[in-house]
């Protein structure tokens, strides 16, 4: 009976070890095609953000993984820019096309690259920030 058991315990090792396998090759299929579609937009969108004023087009907001990795998420720039960095990203008024690009989530398409590092998961888009973890 002993044996059945270490043998059930390795079994759902091995199981979650595939599964995991799986998981990480579907999500650099499918963000890879989905960014390579979405490219051309991405280009315009940055495009447009630089014509809208300064600034940079990326923000990047430090997120944790699992195991507690700490990683930036990548989006698009959707706010009027604080050099300063007096203001959190939350209270800053959002810009005209930035309320565009929130509204149709066109925002979040750089998170891809992220699902591309392997830093979230397409299955699992959960990065949670250190402030509310803290």
């Amino acid at each position: 009976m002993r044996s059945v058991r270490a043998w059930q315990i390795w079994w759902r090792g091995y199981h979650d070890a595939v599964l995991e396998q799986m998981r990480r090759l579907a999500d650099l299929v499918i963000a890879g095609a989905i960014l390579i579609l979405a490219l051309p937009l991405m280009v315009l969108v940055a495009l447009a953000i630089r014509w809208e004023g300064p600034g940079r087009i990326f923000e990047r907001q430090t997120c944790i993984a699992r195991g507690g990795r700490r990683f930036q998420m990548l989006n698009f720039r959707t706010t009027v820019p604080d050099p300063e960095r007096s203001m959190p990203e939350w209270a800053r008024e959002p810009t005209q096309l930035g309320e565009f690009l929130r509204y149709t989530r066109i925002d979040c398409l750089p998170q891809l690259i992220n699902v591309l590092r392997g830093d979230i998961s397409l299955w699992d888009l959960v990065g949670s920030s250190p402030s509310f973890l803290d």
